[in-house]
């Protein structure tokens, strides 16, 4: 992973070939063949190791570490594409496919020993409206997609799409709050509408600690869309690093008692600590949005699962964790399995869920699954 996130920033082959005669050629990969249980990553191990020998000086005397010295100097591009090669193989593991098709086909086989699945766009904060569009369009496809796929299944079982707001406006910012209102709200109400059609649930994605409010927002102005009454699928991530929220879910429940409506909740520890503890600091602010220990964010986590199962059936809590404690922890307070779900990231937590579900086969579990292009 170290090596793909340096190959992104070098804009030419020798300094490439360089970075990869580095890193590559003083690594023990044979010690790691065969040691995966996915036939994937064993064979980006295997293109690794192979390359690796090619590029490991060894016995001057030996024949073969001779021949292997000069394939390595005649055919650079060729172990080039072999790193590459690797590296694809890799993404694999963690991204569900670069098409939503192609994603929707890689998840027939785990939907059929009982996951569910959550499907996300990949894609960057929209700089321009054209971006914007595109992230649109692109929202809008998939839905249409999965929807055709669906067969029937109720809200609840059907596979899912996770959006994020800030890649339907360029201007997703407090500061242009009245323009963000005039211009996402609509968006947002299309894609849900789009949802409802086909049944699928759609949740908001959470984002950075600074957009919260307007993200409430944008969220309660497209809930009171009329075209979405008595529809159950549509959901918001909440992050327990925040410290705001206990309060996010007991804003989440009025409004679900508000409109008479069952709202989803998918439950998560929070993915951008690093930028709000910077900008906290850049800012000199005299607090941080989040918790600093980890202790305080798993006990917030499990306050948070606390409320939300007892928030049970106006709420549809979905825990997302990958934490074996966590899911012991989840099942004791709700009494069973019934009345929620667990989520997990494509590519990990496989061996916990098995576990648990060949332990509570009525337990339910859906995979957050990123589409998109391998770059």
């Amino acid at each position: 992973m170290c090596l793909a996130e340096a190959l992104l920033r070098i804009p030419d082959a020798e300094t490439v070939d360089k970075l990869i005669r580095d890193k590559i050629a003083a690594a023990d990969w044979h010690s790691h063949l065969g040691h995966s249980g996915s036939l994937f990553v064993n064979a980006s191990t295997w293109a690794l190791m192979l390359t690796g020998r090619l590029l490991r000086p060894e016995n001057e005397n030996d024949v073969g570490d001779a021949l292997r010295r000069l394939i390595a100097r005649s055919s650079e591009p060729v172990w080039r594409q072999a790193v590459t090669a690797a590296m694809r193989i890799l993404a694999g593991q963690f991204v569900m496919g670069r098409t939503i098709e192609e994603a929707l086909d890689r998840a027939r086989e785990p939907e059929r020993h009982g996951y569910r699945h959550s499907y996300d766009m990949l894609g960057e904060s929209a700089r321009t409206s054209a971006d914007a569009r595109r992230y649109f369009d692109s929202y809008a496809a998939a839905i249409a997609a999965i929807g055709n796929a669906v067969q029937g299944r109720s809200v609840i079982d059907a596979p899912g799409i996770s959006v994020k707001l800030s890649a339907l406006h360029p201007r997703y910012e407090a500061v242009a709050r009245e323009r963000v209102l005039r211009e996402l709200v609509p968006a947002v109400i299309a894609l849900a509408r789009k949802a409802k059609s086909f049944d699928l649930n759609l949740t908001v994605d959470a984002e950075e600690a600074d957009r919260l409010e307007l993200s409430l927002e944008v969220t309660a102005r497209a809930l009171a869309d009329p075209s979405l009454a008595g529809w159950d699928g549509f959901g918001l991530a909440v992050q327990a690093y925040q410290k705001r929220s206990l309060a996010i879910i007991d804003w989440i429940i009025a409004a679900a008692e508000a409109l008479d409506r069952r709202l989803m909740v998918r439950l998560v520890k929070g993915a951008y600590w690093d930028t709000e503890v910077k900008r906290a600091q850049e800012r000199g602010l005299a607090d941080y949005p989040v918790f600093t220990r980890k202790a305080m964010t798993d006990l917030c986590y499990l306050a948070c699962v606390k409320k939300l199962l007892a928030a049970r059936p106006r709420l549809y809590p979905q825990i997302a964790t990958h934490n074996a404690l966590t899911v012991a922890s989840v099942i004791e307070q709700a009494g069973g399995v019934e009345g929620y779900e667990f989520q997990r990231l494509h590519g990990m937590g496989e061996a916990l869920y098995a576990a648990l579900l060949a332990d509570e086969p009525a337990a339910a579990c859906r995979v957050y699954a990123p589409v998109g292009g391998h770059r």
